[in-house]
């Protein structure tokens, strides 16, 4: 028997719109704090083709052996949030485009 694979996109509603996200990157830690850079979630409409790359703070580094982040690990709480501020900061889901980078706090607004 083979193990199922983690899903890579998720979806969820927001406001009574579907939308499609995924974990783009996973937090990156350097020695020099303007290196840091923190994960990111890439958010499209479920109907439309323009995501919006959206950035959060890189926060203090993990302890020695932590495992990494997934997806998975996410509150969807926090990318409703986001998808929220996204809009906010003039995301239009529906049209069309290069993927626009949103940054955000670690609250998602």
């Amino acid at each position: 028997m083979s193990r199922a694979k983690n899903p890579t996109e998720f979806e969820i509603t927001v406001e009574g719109e579907p939308y499609v996200w995924r974990l783009q990157r996973t937090p990156q830690w350097s020695s020099n704090p303007n290196e840091c850079r923190g994960k990111a979630i890439a958010v499209r409409h479920k109907e439309g083709t323009r995501e919006a790359i959206i950035e959060f703070p890189a926060g203090p580094p993990p302890k020695f052996g932590a495992p990494v982040l997934k997806a998975s690990q996410i509150p969807t709480a926090l990318v409703a949030r986001a998808i929220l501020s996204a809009i906010a900061a003039g995301w239009e889901p529906l049209s069309r485009g290069k993927p626009v980078p949103i940054v955000v706090d670690e609250t998602g607004a």
